[in-house]
């Protein structure tokens, strides 16, 4: 499918499913424009809170494009997609060049077995509207639950793996898993208890689709994070 314009990426640097979304463009080669939506700055520019606000109009505008008011959103061939597996399955439907799930359909459903571990298991306990909420404690709530989730991920990616999550193809997968192991690194989640997940990052973030992709080089990144 061709269109006539480029898609529209509304995302924050750090977001780990902005990244995703990032490196399955970025693997399949797809130009994009950015948008930047800041999930801090003044209470985040995706919600508000105080009518008062000054970002009320813009945050207005983005609850218009996206009603869960969280990044990314994707406006893409005249529709706008919220949820990156979501995107990232779409762009694999409707885009040629390298594969995002593999052809095989007992590796498919692996890749999307590892994939909702991460994006459902995992994420979401430790996402920013998450750990806002918990206050003094979120450094030790995101690591025991990035840990848990680990616990159960590293003896599937030891059947699964080989070069890449599963087998020797980059998958969906190892989209979901380098943003996920770059949160643990944040919130100083030992992985050297995690060895197959270890090998596995650093392997993926050579490649120059990670790399480009990588939150130290966006548009939004604040000059003392870029690379």
């Amino acid at each position: 499918m061709t269109t006539q314009t480029k898609p529209v990426l509304h995302g924050y640097f750090r977001s780990s499913c902005s990244w995703r979304v990032r490196i399955a463009f970025a693997l399949k080669g797809i130009e994009y424009d950015q948008v930047p939506v800041n999930l801090i700055k003044d209470g985040g520019q995706q919600s508000h809170s105080d009518a008062a606000s000054p970002m009320i109009k813009l945050t207005d505008q983005y609850k218009a494009l996206n009603p869960m008011q969280q990044v990314p959103a994707v406006n893409i061939d005249g529709i706008t997609l919220s949820q990156s597996l979501a995107i990232i399955q779409y762009l694999e439907e409707t885009r040629p060049g390298r594969r995002l799930l593999p052809v095989d359909p007992k590796k498919r459903a692996q890749a999307r077995m590892i994939s909702d571990i991460i994006a459902s298991g995992i994420q979401p306990l430790q996402n920013l509207s998450v750990i806002q909420k918990i206050g003094a404690e979120k450094l030790q709530w995101s690591q025991h639950f990035i840990t848990k989730g680990f616990e159960a991920l590293e003896p599937i990616l030891k059947q699964t793996a080989g070069t890449y999550c599963v087998g020797d193809e980059i998958s969906m997968a190892d989209i979901c898993l380098v943003p996920q192991v770059y949160n643990a690194e944040r919130f100083k989640v030992d992985l050297s208890k995690f060895p197959t997940i270890k090998r596995l990052n650093e392997t993926l973030l050579k490649l120059e689709e990670f790399k480009v992709s990588h939150p130290s080089c966006q548009p939004d990144t604040p000059p003392d994070l870029q690379a």
